[in-house]
């Protein structure tokens, strides 16, 4: 099976870009990256030491419900290009995450939810998405539940 790892779409991140509220309503954050873990989930790298960045409250859901769930993430400030593609992305450098599947609904699917090491993500997601239940799969933190990123059927 072939992946997609899928960044926060361009059009919700060029709404934060310029100032546009997150998922409670309140203007991002502005900061500058120390150069360490502050991964960029729109282009799927980390924000450079002295670059700036946005700290704001996002939620990978098409609506709202019990299991769209909400927390920090990192963005450049700057505009900068969609990641992703076929590839592992260079943001997912910590040593394990947390891979689980959400069904059509956009609700858990129980029991996919484990933490793995990262460079067996792929084998999971593929397994996870050759389920009939399972329509897409979030990776996320193995230590603070951060959101990193999607990942589809291509």
């Amino acid at each position: 099976m072939t992946l997609r790892f899928l960044p926060i779409p361009t059009d919700i991140v060029r709404a934060y870009q310029a100032g546009g509220p997150d998922a409670y309503g309140l203007p991002p954050e502005r900061r500058v990256s120390d150069g360490g873990g502050n991964p960029c989930r729109h282009c799927l790298r980390m924000i450079p030491a002295g670059a700036g960045m946005l700290v704001l409250a996002h939620r990978p859901f098409g609506s709202l419900q019990p299991y769209a769930e909400t927390g920090p993430i990192f963005l450049c400030a700057a505009p900068c290009e969609a990641g992703g593609g076929e590839g592992m992305p260079e943001v997912l450098s910590s040593p394990d995450y947390i891979v689980r599947g959400y069904g059509p609904d956009e609700r858990i699917v129980y029991g996919t939810g484990a933490v793995v090491p990262t460079q067996s993500i792929p084998a999971r997601a593929a397994e996870l998405l050759g389920r009939g239940d399972v329509a897409c799969v979030h990776v996320r933190s193995a230590r603070n539940n951060c959101f990193q990123l999607r990942i589809e059927r291509a």
